[in-house]
């Protein structure tokens, strides 16, 4: 078996498609993996990540930024802000008290969540199968896909 199931052997004419359906199955099973993980914490791996990003940029982080972050449309950006806010873990914190902008900053509740969260040992246990130089190209690999599809959306 080669890891994707029961599709044949790769080839200069199957690679594509292998590689789409590759590349999904590990999308679904890091993603299912991150779930798992962070469900006694209840927060989902989207959650997770916007705590991470606030905690790493702070007050450097906008609304907007956290959007194009995560891949997210603003408004469902806006909805899980709002759910995080409900639940404790952040606070929207306006730039200027006349202006719209927002950054954010994790509660009492949120920085002890975000603790968890960088614990999680499910995506570092899963990408150790891969050395350190096979994460690098891996990762400039995927930029290189990322590019392709982000010029490909300009059209």
């Amino acid at each position: 078996m080669n890891g994707g199931g029961n599709l044949p052997e790769i080839t200069a004419e199957n690679s594509m498609l292998q590689s789409r359906l590759l590349l999904g199955k590990a999308r679904r099973l890091l993603a299912k993996a991150s779930q798992q993980e962070l469900a006694p914490y209840n927060i989902t791996p989207q959650q997770a990540n916007v705590l991470l990003i606030i905690d790493e940029l702070g007050d450097k982080v906008s609304f907007a930024k956290l959007a194009e972050l995560t891949e997210r449309r603003m408004n469902s950006m806006s909805v899980l802000i709002k759910r995080m806010e409900n639940d404790g873990l952040l606070k929207r914190v306006k730039v200027k008290s006349k202006s719209n902008q927002l950054t954010f900053k994790l509660t009492e509740k949120g920085l002890n969540t975000c603790k968890y969260a960088k614990k999680i040992e499910s995506i570092k246990t899963i990408m150790s199968a891969l050395t350190e130089e096979e994460r690098q190209q891996f990762i400039s690999l995927l930029v290189k896909i990322i590019n392709r599809a982000e010029e490909y959306q300009r059209k």
